[in-house]
């Protein structure tokens, strides 16, 4: 098995919450020590799109705490997360971390993971997308964040939205260095 990490895993309320509850599910299943937060907006869209709620995923082992709790641990650097990934992270989420604007837990918690040096990726989804969008994604860049937007590829022959969502889960388990089956690597184009 891989080294043990922690991770924090932040749904926020953009749609797309399956990308998050499936990540934080393998993430889980590979033994990996899990914080949740999940914004009021993304409570609701996992409830109107999977039927799912957090507490579901804390049941499974993940550490869940309230966005509103800015005094939680991973709201100090002296929380040694290994990452943080925000999936499926809004436009204004995104905004938020971009200028450091530390309103909630999980911007805190962002902020933080930039501060630190480690590795926070963002797992955006939106589209079209505007100049200010465009923007933010570029600061993030500089500052040290993983822009990942969720483009599932479909060279795997997805037969199931399950299937879409372990493609994006498995894309962030590749950045984390985390060993998985969800899909095949690319072999090129087999005649």
């Amino acid at each position: 098995m891989d080294k043990k990490q922690k991770i924090l895993i932040a749904i926020t309320g953009a749609s797309g919450a399956g990308y998050g509850i499936q990540l934080t599910s393998h993430l889980l299943a590979h033994g990996h020590d899990i914080h949740l937060i999940v914004s009021d907006a993304g409570k609701k869209v996992m409830k109107w799109e999977t039927g799912a709620r957090p507490e579901e995923l804390q049941k499974k082992g993940a550490v869940l705490y309230r966005v509103d709790d800015i005094a939680a641990p991973p709201a100090s650097g002296s929380f040694k997360l290994d990452a943080m990934a925000i999936c499926p992270c809004t436009m204004g989420t995104l905004a938020a971390v971009a200028n450091s604007l530390a309103s909630n837990l999980i911007h805190r918690t962002a902020d933080v993971m930039l501060k630190e040096r480690r590795r926070l990726i963002l797992i955006v989804r939106e589209t079209p997308i505007h100049t200010g969008h465009i923007k933010n994604l570029l600061k993030i860049s500089e500052i040290g964040g993983i822009i990942m937007p969720a483009s599932p590829g479909f060279y795997h022959n997805p037969g199931s939205v399950q299937d879409v969502y372990d493609f994006m889960a498995a894309k962030v388990m590749d950045n984390l260095n985390i060993k998985h089956n969800l899909i095949k690597p690319w072999a090129g184009i087999v005649k």
